[in-house]
């Protein structure tokens, strides 16, 4: 393989690998602000053990936080390093747009996030408890702010503005245009979203494996509670962000769009394909299984509406076959995950919210999706990613303008570490995950013990004493 090929492989890895944390600590740190808020509520009410279930999902999902929110930090640094690395030309071109926000979300998110995590760890009982939830709502906030960051010049690279060339290099114009770019307010909600989603389907199948199990009954059934309801009332939103979304790349990147529907020639009522096979050596597809018009009524909300094909975009368009198959997996897992939160939702309802009491194979089926959200996003991943190719920037900069002059031997090699690597570390986090899901107990003893180490001059008044 040559160069770009491998490069290109490398990043898709990387970004593969990195993308499973932040889309679960994006949305957790909100949820563990909310389980925080919950047993600060229900405290004074004098029931002790609802106070002392929402104390342990608290304490519990904050272990998962932190170990998710350390390997993040980890694949992002090798994120970084392909800058470097493998697209010199990349930063030479853009590093007067590139380069100010990633700083920007170092110096605001990563250090807010990296500095009241240690708080939030580590804290409760040595600080007061409005210090401690501050210190849970900067964490959250920070990795807010940091997918804020990052999706601004991700989105600045699929829909480039407020800049101009001089010798080559870009310069910025307005950063206001930068930052909020044609596609960048899309991009930012649907992220968030679907960090909600996964994030809901990790309580909820977490929480059924812990039922299955026969562990965890105090904070299970409120952990799948939350997970079932923010997922039954996310995925609607999602759509509807998504709708938005793809008429907002129909208008600015229509090749991206005519790969994703597998649509060669610009045509008026175009189908919306099921299923086909495209073929982009004879640019045609196999096996089509297709529904009359409906692509551009989805895409142009008109019956006729036009839908360009990528015959109009000679040697400018996406590879169709990943991309089109990329698409349906994640809108297929989206639908399974609507049908899922929404039957079990309203099962869980009628059994007054005792997991116990649903089905078996229901329960197998939550424990079963635990991790759909990580295939939905990554799915999601690829079709932005492969979809702006061949461009870097799109439009302006082509990918292989900027690839780096190694041998394709030394970016095979360290591919092959990397891949490595992330493999031997995605079964350590699972395994983990596995762990503390079938022996709760033990994780929130140790967490008492440590607790119970309070330093000298840490507040150790009744009140905290006894929420403790």
């Amino acid at each position: 393989m040559d160069a770009l090929i491998l490069a290109r492989l490398q990043f898709a890895a990387n970004i593969t690998f990195h993308i499973l944390f932040p889309t679960i600590s994006i949305a957790l740190g909100w949820v563990l602000l909310f389980f925080r808020w919950r047993w600060l509520r229900t405290r004074p009410s004098g029931d002790a053990r609802q106070a002392q279930a929402w104390l342990d999902a608290y304490r519990f999902w904050t272990k998962v936080f932190a170990l998710t929110f350390a390997l993040g930090v980890v694949s992002g640094i090798t994120m970084s390093f392909q800058f470097g690395t493998n697209w010199p030309g990349f930063m030479e071109r853009v590093g007067n747009i590139a380069g100010p926000l990633l700083a920007y979300e170092v110096l605001t998110a990563f250090f807010l996030e990296a500095g009241f995590l240690g708080v939030m760890l580590f804290g409760h009982g040595k600080v007061s408890e409005p210090v401690h939830l501050m210190s849970t709502f900067f964490v959250a906030f920070g990795t807010t702010l940091s997918a804020f960051w990052i999706l601004a010049l991700n989105s600045w690279m699929q829909t480039p503005a407020g800049h101009e060339i001089v010798n080559g290099e870009f310069q910025v114009t307005s950063w206001l245009a930068v930052i909020f770019n044609p596609s960048f307010p899309y991009r930012f909600t649907h992220m968030v979203l679907a960090s909600a989603l996964t994030c809901a389907f990790l309580l909820t199948g977490l929480s059924a494996w812990q039922v299955l199990s026969g562990v965890g009954q105090r904070s299970a059934p409120r952990v799948m509670r939350t997970g079932l309801t923010l997922a039954a009332v996310l995925i609607p939103v999602q759509i509807l962000v998504g709708d938005l979304h793809g008429l907002n790349t129909l208008r600015h990147q229509p090749a991206k769009i005519a790969a994703m529907e597998g649509v060669w020639a610009t045509e008026r009522g175009a189908p919306l394909l099921l299923f086909a096979i495209p073929d982009a050596a004879q640019r045609k597809n196999h096996f089509e299984i297709a529904v009359p018009k409906a692509a551009s009524l989805i895409l142009t909300h008109q019956a006729d509406g036009e839908i360009r094909g990528m015959n109009d975009f000679p040697d400018a368009h996406p590879p169709p076959l990943p991309l089109f198959f990329a698409f349906r997996l994640m809108v297929g897992m989206g639908l399974l995950m609507l049908a899922a939160s929404w039957i079990g939702w309203w099962l869980y309802r009628r059994t007054a919210w005792q997991p116990a009491k649903l089905p078996r194979p229901l329960l197998w089926l939550f424990a079963g999706m635990t991790l759909s959200g990580w295939v939905a996003t990554v799915a999601g991943w690829y079709v932005t990613e492969i979809g702006r190719q061949p461009f870097i920037v799109h439009g302006l900069v082509r990918t292989a303008e900027v690839v780096s002059k190694v041998p394709s031997s030394m970016i095979g090699l360290s591919l092959a570490l990397y891949v490595a690597l992330y493999l031997g570390l995605i079964v350590a986090y699972l395994a983990v995950l596995k762990y503390m899901a079938e022996k709760p107990e033990e994780v929130l003893q140790r967490d008492a013990v440590e607790q119970a180490a309070t330093a000298a001059g840490a507040i150790t008044s009744p009140v905290v004493q006894g929420g403790a």
